[in-house]
């Protein structure tokens, strides 16, 4: 069956967009979920690491609750009829899409202090520092996506409160590819030169410190491979839903003198590189087992301890 190029966003949204919300609801909320009970009941003692991790999976977890109510709209083809909804659920998907990236700066940062520092004696690696910082990133991120609300407002307004559009696909009185060029610059690109940043210094440090290390330099190499990962992660699933969600942008404005079928190529593409951007969500559980700090094997340990309680108390009736 051949499609008319007008089809293209309806198909994708209907038999990409909502199956892929949906398996990634599936894998990311159990994922994120362990976590955020395994460190409140699991850990008896926090560190900076294991705040900015805990942020990073409250943020996660949030996100994913929205995600099967996308999926049943894109499934069934409607769209969100509640506008309290539309600007809620939007603005929960932008500010765990900046949240994130900033919360692992912050984690590949501490990796490096705790490179630089082993008795971990420096003021940023302190629990209380690791909290204000994670205040200030939850304000910062909020202040960022803030002028969207006027957006979607606007939009809805427009649309007679009927149709929630996404943000590329946004119309009002803020400068939709401005504010969107400065999302990509203040959101994306300075946090992923930060744990480029990182990366390089983390590289620099153990070099020097090779002879010294000796034995011991691969524990100390795990915080590279976990910094590195995270750089990789996210330039691979951040640029492209970036790059393609200021071209859809601009391919709406008068003076790209666009075509219909180019344009509905550009959001098809466009569509293509959301799901992937959100992946996060379910890669971001990986780390936290990686990074360590007894974590793991508290965690493990005390899923033994239930499971060993589960069957002696199916074996005793």
């Amino acid at each position: 069956m051949v499609l008319n190029c007008t089809e293209i966003v309806d198909v994708l949204e209907r038999y990409y967009l909502s199956p892929s919300y949906g398996i990634q609801f599936c894998i990311g909320f159990p994922g994120n979920l362990l976590v955020i009970l395994g460190y409140i009941f699991c850990l008896p003692k926090w560190q900076s690491c294991n705040i900015y991790l805990f942020n990073l999976a409250v943020s996660d977890l949030i996100f994913l609750c929205t995600l099967p109510r996308l999926s049943y709209l894109y499934a069934n083809d409607q769209s969100e009829t509640s506008p309290y909804a539309c600007v809620i659920n939007r603005y929960i998907l932008h500010v765990n899409l900046y949240s994130s990236i900033l919360f692992m700066v912050w984690l590949s940062m501490d990796r490096f202090l705790l490179v630089r520092h082993p008795t971990q004696n420096h003021w940023l690696l302190r629990p209380r520092t690791a909290l204000i910082v994670s205040a200030l990133s939850w304000l910062a991120v909020n202040v960022e996506v803030a002028p969207m609300i006027s957006l979607m407002v606007h939009d809805l307004r427009s649309r007679n409160w009927s149709r929630c559009k996404d943000f590329a696909s946004l119309r009002g009185d803020v400068d939709a590819l401005g504010y969107s060029l400065g999302l990509t610059m203040t959101g994306y690109l300075l946090p992923l030169l930060g744990l480029c940043g990182f990366s390089y210094k983390i590289a620099h440090l153990l070099r020097n410190q090779e002879r010294a290390l000796q034995g011991r330099t691969g524990s100390y190499k795990r915080p590279l491979r976990v910094v590195v990962s995270a750089a990789v992660m996210f330039m691979v699933i951040y640029t492209p839903y970036h790059v393609l969600r200021n071209v859809r942008i601009a391919s709406q404005r008068a003076w790209a003198g666009r075509e219909l079928c180019t344009e509905k190529y550009i959001e098809g593409l466009y569509i293509v590189t959301r799901p992937l951007a959100f992946l996060h969500s379910v890669i971001n559980p990986v780390f936290y087992f990686l990074m360590g700090d007894k974590f793991r094997e508290i965690l493990f340990t005390k899923l033994r301890k239930l499971v060993r309680k589960r069957q002696q108390q199916r074996e005793s009736s």
